[in-house]
């Protein structure tokens, strides 16, 4: 039986849960928005439209940062080579986040928001009303204490033991993460420098200190996967993450265009943002170059095909797709069209949302107490990859034909039509997202499955060429 190097791993477990939980709520609430858009009443009045997306991209965010919580749990004593410095924290911490998390979507749902904002103290300081920072004033600071504690219980570890690139990198990026949510409670007056703060969190978060967090994950599985020596993974590392953190950073200015600040940002925001691509690129020839030279062939075959899914899509979702609409000539025409919904889905799915699934495919049979699943259920989990990819493609190609549909109906024709008379001619796009939906539900069902499949574990690794051809590690001797 395979254990845990370090018992205090074991708290990784809850958070991953509780994350898939919330990933699947997440998807139910994005299919009733996908329904909503062909049958305008669909499950209204119970379920207004602007509170089923609140929850949409609420439950994405959660869900995401208990995935990166749950990682680190399992990371860094791993690389620190000592306990976590408190189980018992980690796991309060996680509660205290699922509740205050639930009761927030329920606050959504139940209550009008407006009403919901006098009931939470709003009027003492006001930080509500914001896109995908919608959360009642005590949420936030639920989430800054949550952070806080996190930060503490991760720092403290790695403070006691060994040091690496990844933890140090990784470690930076959730401190940036818990940093800028900070500009969250700052909400100014003059719209401006409202927009201005806002895209501090939002933009800083998912094309800046997201990015570091993301290579530090994918670092860690292809080390543990394909036996490459940490150095050569480090220096990829390192190079990866100063060309996230340059571009990131001033790529900031692509949200900077048309909100009433200096056009000398139509420059900064246009060059910078067009070198985006390059980190992701960067990240896909990493992975395939690490699995090229592996020196062992890993039992985990699921989660390698996770960690090298999520190099590609992440490339064709942020890199591609932000690259089409990022330009300020072009942005001018295509802000705030169905363009920014294609690249917004395929960026988040394959950057973040596949990045945790890989740390969960690569850790939980861990946890489980074996070194990978049997066949079966690893052959099932390829599956759900591939129609989770299919679904999110289709999904997005519908949303990037009814963009460019939108904007030459709305912005370039001769006769330009109304927003909601447009809307009416992208229908048919909008069953075929809503199709992509299903099919993208389905293969999580699929990947959730896999989880209670049968068959024979794999307990011990092999070296790459070692017994029979094709042999990857030792089935568990039956009982």
């Amino acid at each position: 039986m395979t254990t845990l190097k370090y018992q205090s791993q074991s708290v990784a477990k809850l958070y991953f849960i509780g994350a898939l939980v919330l990933f699947v709520g997440q998807i139910v609430f994005g299919l009733t928005l996908g329904l909503q858009y062909v049958i305008g009443d669909f499950v209204f009045p119970a379920i207004p439209f602007n509170q089923a997306r609140m929850v949409h991209t609420n439950l994405l965010i959660v869900w995401l940062l208990m995935g990166f919580m749950g990682s680190a749990y399992y990371i860094v004593p791993e690389e620190a080579e000592t306990e976590l410095h408190s189980p018992k924290l980690a796991i309060a911490l996680f509660w205290i986040f699922f509740a205050a998390g639930a009761a927030t979507i329920a606050g959504y749902l139940l209550v009008p928001y407006a009403t919901l904002a006098e009931m939470t103290g709003n009027e003492l300081l006001a930080t509500m009303g914001r896109e995908f920072l919608e959360q009642p004033l005590p949420t936030k600071v639920g989430i800054v204490v949550v952070a806080l504690g996190f930060l503490y219980n991760i720092s403290m570890t790695l403070l006691k033991g060994r040091k690496t690139s990844i933890s140090l990198v990784l470690l930076l990026g959730l401190w940036g993460l818990a940093v800028f949510f900070l500009f969250s409670f700052v909400n100014p007056d003059n719209l401006v420098r409202d927009k201005l703060y806002w895209w501090f969190v939002v933009h800083l978060w998912v094309e800046g200190v997201w990015e570091l967090i993301m290579g530090a994950l994918l670092a860690f599985v292809l080390i543990k996967t394909t036996g490459v020596d940490r150095e050569v993974i480090d220096k990829w590392l390192y190079v990866i993450i100063a060309f996230a953190l340059m571009t990131g950073i001033l790529g900031t200015g692509h949200h900077f265009y048309f909100i009433g600040l200096p056009g000398y940002w139509h420059w900064i925001g246009s060059i910078f943002s067009a070198m985006e691509p390059i980190p992701f690129f960067m990240m896909t020839v990493f992975a395939f170059n690490m699995v090229q030279r592996r020196r062992r062939e890993h039992p985990n075959q699921a989660a390698v095909l996770w960690a090298v899914g999520t190099s590609v899509v992440a490339f064709l979702g942020a890199g591609l797709w932000g690259f089409i609409h990022t330009l300020s000539a072009v942005n001018y025409y295509t802000h705030g069209t169905q363009i920014t919904a294609a690249h917004g889905h395929l960026a988040f799915y394959g950057a973040y949302v596949l990045v945790v699934i890989t740390m969960i495919s690569y850790a939980m049979p861990t946890l489980r107490g074996r070194l990978a699943n049997s066949q079966k259920a690893q052959s099932l989990e390829m599956w759900s990859f591939w129609i989770m990819t299919i679904g999110m493609a289709v999904m997005v190609l519908a949303l990037t034909g009814a963009g460019i549909l939108q904007i030459w109906l709305q912005r370039l024709s001769d006769t330009p039509m109304g927003f909601m008379a447009t809307q009416d001619q992208l229908n048919l796009f909008y069953w075929v997202r809503l199709g992509g939906g299903v099919t993208l539900l389905l293969g999580l069902v699929m990947y959730l499955a896999s989880f209670f499949v049968g068959g024979e574990p794999v307990v011990e690794l092999t070296a790459k060429g070692s017994g029979g051809a094709g042999r990857t590690g030792v089935p568990a001797r039956r009982a």
